[in-house]
């Protein structure tokens, strides 16, 4: 099947759907000129610092760093914060969003991005899952407390000549104890899921109600490999439960199972020529070829 025949399948899908769902991997930001991690060079070739320390993205994103090199800890995750901060979700965000608003039973996101780039593009909170948690988010090392707060204010000032976070660090709200991103580490224990749990109950309700109405559902996946296929599994077993389609997008790990759509594309790209071919469709003209 050709790319253009999958689109117009996408765009039907995508038009007579009663719900959509948003899954979405770090693909998805790329678009955006956010870097990305995949392999060791593209991770090294974001982080140069760290590539001299001759450490991977799983290395380093370990909590462990907290407690044996906090200034190093926070320096790779103050510098992610202010990138996030600083970027611009691209227009297939936009696109998404008034799909999604569009529908008669809503939206609903699954991520495994910490970036919060959904938040920044309109998309409302409570209809996000973050299944990693969110860099936006800090929490104490110490453990003193269950408490998870909102990042808005803090700030992490970096050396970029030594890449060093430099003091004062962020510390915990109630015990002062050094703080760290609400995000799930590799060989992470001390991480507080309860956030990302109450999302995750959000999500389930909403999965429930659509079930219960008969909805049909378009999944569009973004940019989600197979590496760490959480974003991926929660796209099919979506449908297990509901009725309706998949659309993966992905340049390079596009392959569905039988009956839905894989698309060979970039998010921004993927999404933009499927509005296009819903209006189209709308319009009763035939899709650009």
């Amino acid at each position: 099947m050709n790319t253009v025949k999958r689109i117009r399948d996408a765009a039907e899908a995508i038009q007579t759907a009663d719900a959509l769902l948003v899954t979405a991997g770090a693909g998805m930001g790329v678009d955006s000129g956010l870097p990305d991690f995949r392999g060791k060079q593209g991770f090294w070739r974001a982080y140069p610092a760290i590539a001299n320390l001759g450490l991977s993205f799983e290395e380093i994103a370990d909590p462990e760093w907290f407690t044996k090199d906090p200034h190093l800890a926070w320096a790779f995750y103050g510098h992610r914060l202010d990138l996030y901060r600083e970027t611009t979700p691209h227009q297939g965000f936009i696109q998404l969003l008034q799909i999604g608003k569009s529908k008669p039973h809503g939206y609903f996101v699954f991520t495994s991005n910490v970036d919060g780039q959904f938040q920044k593009a309109g998309f409302l909170p409570e209809r996000i899952v973050e299944c990693h948690g969110s860099i936006h988010h800090f929490q104490c090392t110490g453990s003193c407390t269950d408490a998870i707060w909102d990042a808005g204010g803090e700030a992490v000032r970096i050396e970029q000549s030594t890449f060093r976070a430099r003091d004062p660090l962020p510390k915990c709200r109630k015990c002062a104890a050094l703080a760290r991103p609400n995000i799930l580490m590799f060989g992470d224990w001390s991480w507080l899921a309860c956030r990302t749990e109450g999302q995750h109950q959000r999500f389930a309700r909403w999965l429930a109600e659509i079930t219960k109405r008969s909805a049909k559902l378009a999944v569009v996946e973004l940019g989600a490999g197979s590496a760490i296929p959480t974003v991926r599994r929660t796209s099919e077993r979506a449908l297990e439960k509901v009725a309706g389609t998949l659309i993966r997008i992905n340049p390079r790990e596009h392959d569905v199972p039988h009956g839905q759509v894989g698309l060979p594309l970039g998010a921004a790209e993927g999404i933009g020529r499927i509005c296009d071919c819903v209006k189209d469709l709308a319009g009763g003209t035939n899709p650009p070829g």
